[in-house]
């Protein structure tokens, strides 16, 4: 055998335990979904300028609250607004009990699945989706930019209805067990939606309302996640070597 032949050998060196563990890491890590929470709140932050302090986006907004409302929908017997009928969680004043339900829950699942980190995250999801709207609805201002009567110069950004189901939702992914996962983010995207629908209908609150909570929780997330351990973060998961 020549000098030249020997050299493709030589080139590829065998591959060990500590490349696979390399190997491994970089799937776990790239594996990690990602939901950059700047980019989360600098939407936030575009829905807030364009639609509270543009003359287009007050008007766009105040056409919408008219008429019936929520009267010829199903939900309105869901909202609370009905004499006699049970309010929908979190609408009326259901959002504290449910808040605090629901982070009992998720808490316990944590403990009972074990998972510390993500139980921490989890809550912190749900505090600081619910902290950020109080924060945001203190300190940001909506000014009447086109003569809108009484009723829809109040500042309404975010909403706090919807606040209360996404910081849930989301923290229920990150402590849910990945076969049941799937399951319980379309289940928490259906009550989210509902909820959604519920206030928009009932003119309890505005489509950037909306948006602007669902937005925050969403940074929550992708900041939680971020700063999980690749080993404890929602999609990583250990790939079984091939025989």
């Amino acid at each position: 055998m020549t000098q030249q032949d020997a050299s493709p050998g030589l080139a590829r060196p065998a591959p060990g335990p500590g490349s696979e563990a390399a190997a491994g890491t970089g799937s776990v890590r790239a594996g990690r979904p990602r939901l950059p929470a700047p980019l989360c709140l600098l939407a936030f932050a575009a829905v807030y300028l364009l639609a509270v302090w543009t003359p287009f986006g007050q008007r766009a907004e105040n056409a919408l609250i008219g008429g019936n409302g929520a009267r010829p929908a199903w939900m309105y017997d869901w909202s609370g607004a009905a004499y006699g009928s049970s309010a929908l969680p979190p609408m009326e004043n259901t959002a504290l009990p449910t808040l605090i339900v629901g982070t009992v829950l998720v808490t316990a699942v944590a403990l009972a699945r074990r998972r510390w980190w993500q139980g921490c995250a989890a809550v912190g999801v749900v505090i600081a989706t619910v902290g950020a709207k109080e924060l945001a609805r203190a300190v940001l201002p909506r000014p009447d930019l086109v003569d809108a009567r009484v009723s829809l110069v109040e500042a309404s950004f975010p909403s706090g209805h919807v606040a209360v189901p996404a910081g849930l939702v989301l923290a229920a992914v990150l402590v849910a067990s990945p076969r049941l996962r799937p399951y319980v983010a379309g289940a928490g995207m259906l009550w989210l939606a509902v909820t959604a629908g519920t206030v928009l209908a009932t003119y309890h609150h505005r489509p950037s309302d909306v948006l602007g909570s669902t937005l925050l929780a969403c940074a929550g997330y992708g900041l939680a996640v971020r700063l999980l351990p690749s080993a404890h973060a929602p999609a990583a998961a250990h790939r079984p070597r091939a025989l």
